[in-house]
């Protein structure tokens, strides 16, 4: 990428998180004030940034328009669906992609594996917000109120001797989940399946959206699936970068 390109980019991605002055953004990338605001006046006059009354710069009307249009183009699932077929390739285990929805997580997509023992968990279905690891890995990053909504009134069924049955045992959990990034269903739900989930991050740095690694815990227990979160790690990363993610 040429140098101008790259320092365009980059003015345009300063001035998304807030409106910034000229010597802010020449701090910031290591130039003279004249030369940040030679570059300024050109984004400005094609539209991908503006200037304030009181002499900031934001990000114009015609980017945010291109970025409306373009937000079709971005369809998780369709983003997301080579990695996780891939990483489902590599492990030999189903590999779930969950999304925030409104009031509900729902599986957006599913890789299984030929041959493979058909799990319970089908695309379009809403999950089971206090057992399943996608739910927790998304549910641990939003904000208390988002959680309490969630849960509102949600009935902490046990369904096997792991299940956590009360919602002081899982904001606890979804704190621990916060504090090392990722989650499990430890045969929570169903005595014989266990996961390992993360979060994927999306433009806004938000998380709406989680993948996991799920196996009949005959075939991987809880120690082998964690074996493999470096690698859901990367997958994660690259899906959030793909979506626009940067750290």
């Amino acid at each position: 990428m040429s140098q101008s390109i790259q320092r365009a980019a980059e003015v345009l991605e300063l001035v998304s998180v807030q409106p910034r002055t000229q010597s802010e953004i020449a701090e910031h990338l290591g130039v003279h004030r004249s030369t940040a605001l030679r570059m300024l006046q050109t984004l400005t006059e094609s539209g991908l940034t503006r200037r304030y009354a009181d002499g900031r710069y934001g990000v114009g009307y015609r980017l945010a328009g291109l970025a409306s249009v373009a937000a079709e183009q971005f369809d998780l699932a369709n983003i997301a669906r080579p990695h996780l077929a891939e990483l489902g390739r590599e492990c030999l285990h189903t590999v779930h992609l969950a999304v925030l929805d409104g009031s509900a997580i729902v599986y957006a997509d599913k890789i299984e594996q030929p041959g493979m023992v058909r799990l319970y968990s089908q695309v379009g279905q809403p999950v089971v917000l206090h057992t399943a690891g996608v739910a927790k890995a998304i549910l641990a990053f939003q904000p208390r109120g988002v959680v309490e909504r969630l849960l509102d009134g949600h009935t902490f069924e046990k369904h096997t001797e792991t299940t956590l049955t009360s919602p002081a045992a899982y904001l606890a959990e979804l704190d621990t989940v916060r504090d090392r990034g990722w989650s499990v269903d430890d045969a929570e739900y169903e005595n014989y399946i266990n996961c390992v989930a993360m979060p994927i991050h999306d433009a806004r740095g938000e998380v709406t959206a989680a993948v996991s690694v799920t196996a009949l815990k005959a075939k991987a227990d809880l120690p082998a699936l964690e074996q493999l979160l470096p690698r859901l790690g990367q997958v994660v990363g690259d899906v959030s970068a793909a979506i626009g993610y940067r750290p």
